[in-house]
């Protein structure tokens, strides 16, 4: 639906003229009255009203819980959104693909806690559309399948107002597949959805040896007790294998297996979720072969991530492909120079031709060298004819992002070591100037710096940005820090180990210690750290894969003993309470 405008009507009269008489004639007269007044007239007639603007409203799926279940359409109306109206699992953390003056209406709760009525939703979502607003209404799950919708949807046609019904993915669906349980194979090729809270439910019509059972509202253990007892006495097979799956499709994702009549002793007590399914059928021991989800090297291990505030999410994204829960810490704050002077020179160096080579030896250098250039009004063209060093792929990245290729980039270890070892020595003959220019942190070493002028090149280091220690977390991951809370630590430089030991203390001697490189793990070491993963080469691709590697292989051993795959959190848990 394309978004609705507002017209407004300027009043402004436009008036007819004449064209003007030939040289030597007089001017003939108009057909129309130029009379003044009735210029007059025509220039105090009232403007038409602007026509009155009606809003429009858009039921959006959203799947069971994995941010990434979402539509593209979804996507798309969520960014055009002045209303929005959470669902009830509430899901806020959608509204980072919002406007940033959108509004936020609770779709569960009023403004008392009293939990909303379908017909209490209909009126916040039809009362904010007729003021002209594009509302957005999460549903969980798919809308198509939620009752209360279509009395939401009715109130739309009832109040005259434009709807959509965008289709999302179903817990139905979703649950099973990332539990590993295909609800069809050769031999079953029905399915059954049952809702246990339905009172008037034929549990006789419903049991079935060849079908899919799919069970939805199974939110308690006394739920799922009740229905398969109900399957049980409706003459099913007690032995007929089951799974019971809540919080699904995210990393907290937990399924239990059994039989219809062990199912429910082997689920916890009390609420599971509200989005938990239970599957019954053969189609269950499939899932012994085609788990994919709950086996992931770092299912559900909560990482910590120390950063700068300004550092991209690179790492977080390939953690979570592991199927970790990455928590971003910010250890280190980037600030300006306090006195800009001298990279003010520099700049003007670089375009007036000073210098052969511009080395950057962090992604911040680049970040700070190219704001410089913007509040000159200079871009990458001003580079044209100069040599770019990158330290390593990253860097590389961020310069070819601003239209720049780096001349050289280190062919082993990616630090100021790699990038000397490749660093061709000043030629009299080849380059004609043999100065350097090298932006960085006000604390950077001076390895790069002693081993160019050995090379024979002539440098100017300059102090680009500054680095600070952040702010200290908030208590509770403080806590979590020390407490063993987390399930490992992945340190990107020795800055971030000082850094996040300085304003949080030590992490506990559980938590697994993975650093980015040897002067970051010899860092940790110095700080009192046990590193137990080392990344093949500094990069945060490196780093997230060798964690990765690093569960995979305590998965294994843990298959291959017997014993339950537990995270490093979990086993120091265990081992306290059997203290």
């Amino acid at each position: 639906m394309s978004p609705t405008r507002k017209t407004t009507s300027t009043g402004a009269a436009t008036a007819a003229t004449t064209p003007a008489a030939p040289a030597g004639k007089p001017a003939a007269k108009s057909a129309t009255s130029t009379k003044a007044p009735a210029k007059t007239q025509a220039a105090k007639a009232p403007a038409e009203p602007a026509r009155r603007v009606t809003g429009s409203v858009a039921f959006v799926g959203i799947g069971p819980g994995d941010p990434g279940l979402f539509t593209l359409r979804a996507l798309e109306l969520l960014r055009d959104a002045e209303v929005v109206v959470l669902s009830e699992s509430g899901r806020e953390q959608l509204l980072a693909h919002c406007p940033a003056a959108v509004t936020v209406a609770d779709g569960a709760f009023d403004a008392e806690g009293v939990p909303l009525a379908p017909a209490a939703r209909a009126k916040v979502i039809t009362t904010a559309a007729k003021s002209g607003k594009r509302v957005v209404r999460l549903v969980d799950g798919d809308g198509g399948l939620t009752g209360h919708v279509a009395e939401e949807a009715a109130a739309c046609v009832k109040a005259g107002l434009a709807f959509q019904l965008v289709p999302g993915v179903s817990p139905v669906t979703a649950v099973p597949a990332f539990a590993g349980v295909p609800l069809t194979s050769r031999s079953v090729r029905e399915v059954r959805v049952v809702d246990v809270t339905d009172s008037k439910i034929d549990w006789a019509s419903v049991a079935s040896k060849d079908a899919t059972l799919v069970l939805s509202g199974t939110t308690e253990r006394a739920l799922v007790a009740g229905a398969v007892a109900k399957l049980i006495e409706a003459g099913l097979d007690p032995a007929t294998p089951v799974i019971t799956t809540w919080a699904g499709t995210t990393t907290e994702q937990r399924t239990v297996a059994g039989t219809l009549v062990d199912i429910a002793a082997a689920l916890p007590s009390g609420t599971l979720c509200p989005s938990a399914v239970t599957v019954v059928g053969e189609v269950v021991d499939l899932r012994e072969t085609l788990s994919w989800f709950e086996t992931r090297p770092l299912f559900g291990w909560r990482v910590l991530v120390p950063r700068t505030k300004e550092q991209s999410g690179a790492l977080s994204v390939r953690l979570r492909s592991y199927g970790a829960v990455p928590e971003e810490v910010p250890t280190i704050s980037v600030e300006p120079p306090r006195t800009p002077q001298q990279m003010e020179r520099a700049i003007k160096g670089l375009v007036t031709g000073r210098y052969e080579w511009v080395a950057f030896t962090s992604r911040n250098a680049v970040k700070a060298v190219r704001e410089k250039f913007e509040e000159y009004g200079l871009d990458a063209r001003a580079f044209s004819g100069i040599k770019v060093a990158a330290v390593g792929e990253q860097t590389a990245g961020d310069l070819a992002a601003w239209g720049i290729r780096a001349d050289l980039v280190p062919s082993g270890e990616q630090s100021a070591r790699g990038l000397l070892e490749d660093w061709p020595p000043y030629d009299e003959v080849f380059d004609p100037i043999n100065r350097v220019f090298l932006p960085r942190a006000d604390i950077a070493t001076d390895v790069l710096v002693a081993g160019l002028v050995n090379l024979g090149w002539e440098v100017d280091d300059v102090t680009a940005y500054r680095t600070v220690r952040a702010a200290p977390p908030p208590a509770p991951v403080r806590e979590a820090i020390k407490g063993g809370g987390f399930d490992a630590v992945v340190f990107t430089s020795s800055s971030t180990v000082r850094n996040l030991v300085g304003i949080a203390g030590k992490p506990h001697t559980s938590t697994i210690i993975a650093c980015i490189g040897p002067a970051t793990a010899a860092e940790a070491t110095e700080h009192g750290l046990r590193v137990d993963v080392l990344a093949a080469t500094p990069s945060a691709r490196e780093l997230a894969d060798a964690l990765a590697n690093f569960g995979a292989a305590r998965r294994a051993a843990a298959a291959e003993n017997g014993e339950s795959v537990l995270r490093p959190s979990e086993k120091r848990t265990s081992a306290r309470r059997r203290r």
